[in-house]
């Protein structure tokens, strides 16, 4: 265990707690790296000013200075960070605090304390039916490697399953006669996600053609083949993903760079326009706050597309 009274223990409690993040909390490696990368930047920041990396150092002052810090940052490309990214780094540490007070019991600043700062209501990009169609027919299903294509992107529809769910299935977790299927997504939260018609009929048209053992429900094409006969090592990766959604994206002319996410974000516009309530899309997400879920209300908002058609004066 990490000495709690060294005053240089900040980089190695930072270790402890990424691995705590990971292992306890389940988190996603994206989310863990992202986490890493907000907390060195702060401790980098101490070193530069000569600042104590003791965890009780940190004060309000301390923190102020380093907002101050991330608001005047310019990277090497002259950019500077926008706010999302800012409240991203206060965010990584008020969780850093909270470990180190709660879990560690160590005599820390309240994360409590650390006010957030306000942003920008988050813009929701969504395909409409004649954008989805038009994606869903890009790919070339004359070989398995574009049926799995098609099958990705009908999955991902059907699902609203975020990219790290879905490369993790596996063949003997779909139930195809239900068209329903267990998935644990972010902080071990297991829900229920269901099929459409179409997302089964493709996956059964897939698994159909495959000639192979492999347990992973979506595999790759290129490179070397394994002898384990689980076929770990042909699972698809998140990347890969997010470049197929990307290369028929592209060829589909959409008027947006699509990604694994936006078909998450057409999934619950989907079935909000259509009447679905609003706890039910959110258990359908496994969004574990509904306030995560209302981002989508105001593109979905049947009311206000109501009163606009009937006292819009010019229609």
């Amino acid at each position: 265990m990490t000495d709690p009274i060294n005053d240089n223990t900040l980089k190695p409690l930072t270790q402890d707690f990424l691995e705590y993040m990971l292992i306890e909390k389940s988190l996603s490696q994206l989310t863990i790296l992202e986490y890493k990368h907000y907390l060195s930047r702060f401790i980098a920041w101490l070193e530069d000013n000569s600042l104590p990396l003791s965890p009780s150092s940190i004060n309000l002052e301390t923190v102020r200075m380093f907002r101050i810090y991330l608001a005047t940052f310019r990277a090497r490309s002259g950019r500077q960070l926008n706010k999302n990214t800012q409240t991203y780094h206060i965010v990584a540490l008020r969780s850093f605090l909270r470990y180190l007070g709660v879990k560690r019991d160590m005599p820390v600043l309240n994360p409590e304390k650390i006010d957030l700062p306000k942003t920008s209501p988050r813009m929701v990009n969504f395909l409409n039916n004649e954008q989805l169609t038009r994606l869903l027919d890009s790919p070339e299903i004359s070989d398995e490697a574009g049926l799995r294509d098609r099958t990705i992107l009908e999955t991902l529809f059907s699902t609203g399953l975020r990219v790290s769910e879905l490369v993790k299935l596996n063949r003997d977790q779909i139930n195809l006669d239900r068209k329903e299927f267990g998935v644990r997504g972010k902080g071990n939260k297991i829900r229920v996600v269901f099929l459409s018609d179409s997302a089964a009929d493709w996956i059964n048209r897939y698994l159909d053609v495959r000639k192979d053992s492999y347990l992973p429900l979506f595999i790759r094409y290129g490179g070397a083949k394994t002898s384990d006969k689980t076929g770990e090592k042909m699972r698809l990766t998140v990347r890969s993903v997010e470049r197929i959604v990307k290369k028929y994206s592209k060829k589909a002319g959409l008027p947006i760079d699509a990604h694994p996410h936006t078909l998450r974000h057409s999934f619950a516009t989907d079935l909000l326009i259509a009447g679905a309530d609003l706890r039910s899309v959110q258990e359908m997400l496994g969004h574990e706050s509904i306030r995560t879920t209302q981002v989508y209300t105001h593109v979905t908002n049947k009311h206000l597309q109501e009163e606009y058609r009937k006292y819009h004066g010019r229609q």
